[in-house]
């Protein structure tokens, strides 16, 4: 592979959110470690989906995240993207000419229960019925009506520090907040870690596919960044990844299907892939536990995780259709 020459500016696409531009800050300190003087610019966009306010199924769902800025990547607009994998959709394929060369090391998974500043609550068990929990996603709302089907889950969306300022009740909403839900690692970036309380277990709340795992795509056809990029990748990582977009795309599972899937590799080194599908409401749901046996294949494992779950009536559970 070509390497990445020394006169070359490596342009990075990446959402204009605090947090995007976080973690393309990451990625690039990473990169300057791996070559030295290199020269790179960031290329922030706000996309369709971060102006809309509405619901994004609505709009065609999580994947216009990424859809713009790849169409930036294919064009030669910018050099590579880097993308929270949880938000690249699992039933479409990928883009024409592009290629994730790396996966970096996955950040914690868990998800995490924040209540209002000044509040003295520190569970999900102390929210009286009727109380209002935000979340964007469908998963989350799916298992927290699993577990508590008497509190109002809220949808909120917007960038991390906005929510939490709407949970403080310093931007104003039509519904006061008694909690809210948000990924630990997403906490972590933006040093927020002291608002979390209640951290759920994989085993309470089912991650998102690809949860806590930056993606760094490029064009297929460029060397010299796939090479580049391609220093950064996490073995491990990698395998988990594709195994969980594996079960993914078999489900045909997108942004507003509520799915959850978490693959972890074993101390013996066995990939072992858990996959749920639930109803919107949370009172219907299928799961499935698979371990990679002697192939220990990423993909095989996916696909075994998916046609389980298709013959437990995951179909019918995300197309909404009653038993």
């Amino acid at each position: 592979m070509n390497a990445f020459p020394a006169d070359r500016t490596l342009r990075i696409g990446t959402r204009s959110s605090p947090m995007a531009l976080a973690q393309a800050n990451t990625v690039a300190d990473l990169l300057r470690k791996e070559q030295p003087g290199l020269q790179v610019e960031l290329h922030p966009v706000t996309t369709e989906a971060d102006l809309w306010q509405g619901d994004l199924a609505q709009l065609g769902g999580k994947g216009l995240y990424v859809k713009q800025i790849d169409s930036m990547l294919q064009r030669g607009d910018v050099d590579m993207a880097v993308h929270c994998m949880k938000d690249v959709p699992g039933d479409t394929a990928m883009p024409q000419g592009l290629v994730f060369a790396a996966y970096l090391p996955r950040d914690d998974v868990r998800d995490v229960l924040l209540f209002p500043e000044g509040s003295d609550l520190r569970t999900l068990d102390d929210l009286p019925p009727g109380a209002a929990v935000a979340t964007s996603a469908v998963r989350r709302k799916a298992q927290i009506n699993r577990v508590r089907p008497d509190l109002n889950v809220v949808r909120v969306r917007g960038a991390v520090g906005t929510r939490i300022e709407k949970l403080d009740g310093k931007k104003k909403i039509d519904t006061r907040l008694d909690a809210m839900i948000l990924a630990t690692s997403g906490l972590a970036r933006l040093e927020l870690t002291h608002r979390g309380r209640q951290v759920f277990t994989v085993h309470e709340m089912l991650p998102a596919v690809g949860s806590g795992v930056l993606g760094l795509e490029c064009r297929q056809d460029d060397g010299p960044v796939g090479g580049l990029l391609s220093r950064l990748n996490h073995e491990r990582t990698m395998a988990e990844v594709t195994a969980e977009r594996v079960m993914l795309h078999g489900l045909r599972g997108h942004c507003n299907s509520p799915i959850a899937g978490h693959c972890v590799t074993e101390a013996d080194g066995q990939l072992s892939l858990r996959g749920m599908v639930f109803s919107r409401d949370g009172s219907k749901f299928v799961h499935a536990h698979l371990w990679g046996e002697s192939s220990n294949d990423p993909a095989t494992l996916g696909a075994r995780v998916s046609a389980e779950l298709l013959r437990q009536g995951a179909r019918e559970i995300i197309a909404g259709i009653p038993h």
